[in-house]
């Protein structure tokens, strides 16, 4: 295999289960995408169109800062890249993520996690956030238990 990066931002701690896992299962080095203001429940509460989610996920612009710009893209080859599904796409901060660094020539495939809905658009609004010779597909929803061997098996299809 390829030098991989599972790169991943949790809010609830769900995604992060996820991204330690498969990270262990496949020897892959982990780095947690990390907003410069940490989410609180509130700020999550999508229910509330004036909740901090809700505003930057109406808002496609929206480019949540990042706390951190120290993940040294540049020593790999694969990016698995989770996140949990907001509003049937990605939570900008995942725009913010891929517009900080060069990911040209890399190959990023997305997984995620959700409370019911799947990938969605998502592909196509992070596309924009990386150069045309970036490999960008869709992964899988991994959500409930997965086991060690289903994680690293999905892993090869996609590694």
């Amino acid at each position: 295999m390829s030098k991989t990066l599972v790169a991943y931002f949790s809010a609830s701690g769900t995604t992060a289960r996820v991204a330690k896992e498969l990270a262990g299962v496949i020897e892959a080095d982990l780095y947690e995408i990390k907003p410069a203001v940490p989410y609180t429940k509130a700020d999550l509460n999508w229910l509330d169109k004036k909740s901090r989610s809700s505003v930057e996920m109406s808002d496609k612009s929206s480019r949540p800062a990042l706390a951190d710009q120290s993940a040294d893209i540049a020593n790999y080859d694969t990016v698995l890249l989770g996140f949990p599904i907001w509003w049937y796409v990605a939570p900008t901060i995942i725009n913010s993520f891929l517009e900080s660094y060069d990911f040209s020539g890399k190959k990023i495939v997305l997984f995620a996690t959700s409370g019911g809905s799947g990938f969605g658009q998502t592909v196509a609004g992070l596309k924009p956030s990386v150069t045309a010779d970036t490999v960008l597909t869709e992964g899988k929803v991994l959500n409930g238990r997965q086991t060690a061997e289903s994680l690293k098996a999905w892993a090869k299809t996609v590694l």
